[in-house]
């Protein structure tokens, strides 16, 4: 299981081929070097990304949402991860469950999404305007706001549905005012990687990393929340069809594991297992789209106290 940071993804695949080991990771699939996949086939070694939260658990119950339609109109995939109410002590209401550069460089990636059957490309920089800003109540979580963060479209390419499809989005979700706060420190380049003058090569978004790292800490008694949506629409048998799945899962404080650490940890875990006994058999670098069985999944994670739960309304 790989669960080292994203530029020594492909050397780590390298080592396991070499190896004659499979992997397991918790990062996109697109983001390992081209010749991954050859490498695994010629040594008989699977290499399966996109086995954590985001991406794992959406892919794999979007995946398995399209597979009851007979054709998609819509598909959007929403997560956060975010303080307990009781944490959210900070202006930014938020605090640390993963790596803290890794969320910078998310911020400061372009989007793509679809609006009206028509791709619109989101510049990193337009990401927390206010036009592109959903705001909801969650049930059992509360009131949320949703930015475009990734690429939506190339996930529905994947899944074979854009011939039909008209919309879809994915998001990231925050307690309200995170992206205000959000879009004042990206007007004012805070996310450049470009040293400041005087400052010997530091980044504002070195400055961000380190200054801001310690302060975002969750203290020994203190939960986090993972939310996830994912929603589907579509036609079955002729019906307008929508189905939505919802997550949402707390820190255990008796084993201290975040929610973050359950829903990334377990599926990783899982997908692992999976391999070793063989409900994973292919061969070569693998996607959770298509690769992990959504039945024995959902199944192993209801085990361990995630739930997922699944709402399907018909026209």
């Amino acid at each position: 299981i790989d669960l080292m940071p994203m530029m020594l993804m492909s050397q780590v695949a390298e080592a396991a081929i070499e190896a004659g080991k499979s992997v397991v990771n918790t990062m996109y699939r697109h983001q390992y070097d081209s010749s991954i996949h050859q490498k695994a086939l010629d040594a008989g070694v699977t290499i399966l990304p996109e086995a954590g939260l985001d991406p794992g658990i959406d892919l794999i119950l979007c995946s398995k949402g399209v597979g009851l339609l007979d054709e998609v109109h819509e598909l959007h995939s929403w997560t956060g991860g975010i303080p307990h109410p009781d944490a959210a002590d900070n202006p930014l209401k938020y605090k640390i469950t993963w790596t803290w550069f890794g969320v910078l460089l998310s911020y400061d990636r372009p989007s793509r999404i679809m609006v009206d059957g028509r791709v619109v490309d989101i510049p990193a920089k337009e990401e927390f305007a206010p036009e592109h800003l959903v705001t909801f109540d969650f049930p059992g979580v509360g009131r949320l706001e949703a930015f475009p963060n990734g690429d939506a479209v190339r996930f529905c390419e994947h899944l074979g549905i854009m011939d039909t499809l008209k919309a879809t989005s994915r998001r990231a979700m925050r307690w309200e005012g995170h992206t205000a706060f959000w879009k004042t420190l990206v007007d004012l380049d805070f996310l450049s990687t470009e040293p400041v003058p005087g400052l010997e090569g530091v980044s504002p978004r070195d400055f961000l990393n380190k200054h801001l790292e310690p302060r975002l800490q969750y203290k020994e008694d203190e939960k986090d929340l993972v939310a996830m949506r994912n929603v589907i629409k579509g036609l079955k048998d002729g019906r307008p069809m929508s189905i939505t799945y919802d997550m949402v899962d707390t820190r255990d404080l008796t084993t201290g594991l975040f929610a973050m650490n359950r829903t990334v940890g377990y599926t990783a875990s899982i997908a692992a297992q999976m391999i070793v006994n063989g409900e994973i058999s292919e061969k070569g670098l693998l996607t959770a789209i298509k690769d992990i069985p959504h039945a024995p999944m959902m199944e192993a994670l209801t085990q361990r106290g995630i739930v997922i739960q699944e709402h399907i309304e018909l026209g």
